[in-house]
């Protein structure tokens, strides 16, 4: 059986091995995820952290005898996503995801130069031009549109020199999507593309060695990360023809439903719904990427944290309804099937996303590749389907890269 098991923070006692704070890594003010808790004042710190739960390695210290094991909620928080995933349609597509390729490549690299030339000019003290932002929000809903798989599938790769800038444009994308995927009209869709677009604005004046620390922060560094929100709002205020939305976006994007978020500590009856909706992405998409002090999780991994988080940080029904808009398994997924075989899902299936279009190239059995073969999962066997997946799989694990196959 796991030794390790999930309780509430609250029955946390000195001696315990604390294995996992349960919460983003940027959410907490510990420089380690893992100790044994020495005295009365590091509970009381994690418990003004806004930490709920946490999970203890019973192999390591005392035991919560009724408390459920890592796996038992895995599996719970997995069952309860299935159920989630079966009640509505994905949005259909008007490209296929090989198609938007191209363009999405060109739009990434438009998006990403914006940001970082905004983000240079207002380390300058110089205003951001809204008529640079603009035409790019509307390019990366359009590409949204045609197939939004594509552009997001590009932006989960990063590295720690483009990661800031890159973030911005993952984040500016996913709320477009996700504003689609809820029947948001198009110009409070624009207003919100432009909110996460601009959303770290005030990164600007944090120092690239705190951005970028190979480590966990200070204290100290952590505080002076928290101000990003208030000074990107405190620069935003001043540029002419910025909207309502784009403003609370990036004041609030880190406020947290149970009212332990920051700059203001809102509860959640005072965070707008695209401020809610900008917390998800945010934090879905920084931890799916990999960092120089953290591996990213896989989409669906990162999916079930967020669902599991969303009983106190975020809102239930957003975060139900975010991972109806991306699929349980999003485009770009690398998934193994019963039958063994291993391929890339290329788009969600509007009747349930538990069977998306899946791209097949290699066999786990051979240990080779195979002739790439589209499979559509929602279809019996003989007419085009026939096969369930199994689970997503890690690619440096096969040491293959699936995008190969999406025409990236």
């Amino acid at each position: 059986m796991s030794s390790i098991k999930k309780i509430s923070a609250s029955q946390l006692k000195v001696g315990m091995f604390l294995h996992d704070l349960d919460c983003g890594w940027m959410e907490h003010p510990f420089l380690r995820n893992r100790f044994t808790i020495k005295n009365e004042a590091q509970i009381e710190k994690i418990l003004a952290a806004g930490i709920h739960d946490v999970y203890i390695d019973i192999s390591e210290g005392p035991d919560v005898a009724d408390a459920p094991t890592a796996d038992e909620v895995k599996a719970n928080l997995e069952r309860e996503m299935l159920e989630v995933a079966a009640q509505a349609p994905a949005a259909p597509l008007k490209l296929d995801v090989a198609a938007e390729m191209q363009r999405a490549k060109q739009i990434k690299n438009q998006a990403e130069a914006m940001v970082r030339n905004v983000m240079h000019d207002v380390r300058l003290g110089k205003a951001v031009e809204m008529e640079a932002v603009e035409p790019l929000v509307q390019d990366i809903t359009e590409s949204v549109l045609r197939n939004g798989g594509a552009l997001l599938t590009l932006l989960r790769i990063k590295n720690k020199d483009d990661y800031t800038f890159l973030h911005s444009v993952s984040v500016g994308t996913l709320l477009i999507a996700f504003c689609r995927g809820v029947g948001m009209d198009l110009e409070l869709t624009h207003q919100a593309g432009l909110g996460g677009l601009l959303h770290d604005t005030g990164k600007a004046f944090v120092p690239d060695e705190v951005l970028n620390k190979p480590g966990r922060l200070t204290e100290e560094e952590f505080d002076l990360i928290k101000r990003h929100p208030k000074d990107g709002w405190d620069v935003l205020l001043k540029t002419p023809g910025i909207g309502d939305v784009p403003l609370d976006i990036t004041l609030h994007h880190h406020e947290r439903v149970d009212g332990s978020g920051y700059p203001d500590k809102l509860p959640g009856d005072q965070i707008s719904t695209l401020a809610k909706m900008a917390a998800i992405v945010d934090v879905y998409d920084a931890i799916t990427a990999d960092r120089c002090y953290h591996k990213g999780m896989p989409a669906t991994d990162a999916l079930r944290k967020l669902y599991e988080w969303s009983k106190f940080h975020f809102e239930p029904t957003l975060v139900q309804a975010f991972m109806r808009v991306v699929g349980i398994y999003p485009v770009g997924t690398l998934v193994k099937l019963e039958s063994g075989k291993l391929g890339v899902v290329t788009e969600q299936n509007e009747s349930s996303l538990l069977t998306p279009v899946v791209k097949v190239f290699f066999s786990s059995k051979s240990n080779g590749y195979v002739e790439p073969y589209l499979l559509d999962l929602s279809r019996p066997l003989g007419s085009g389907g026939g096969d369930r997946i199994t689970g997503h799989e890690d690619p440096q694990k096969w040491k293959i890269d699936p995008m190969r196959f999406l025409g990236a």
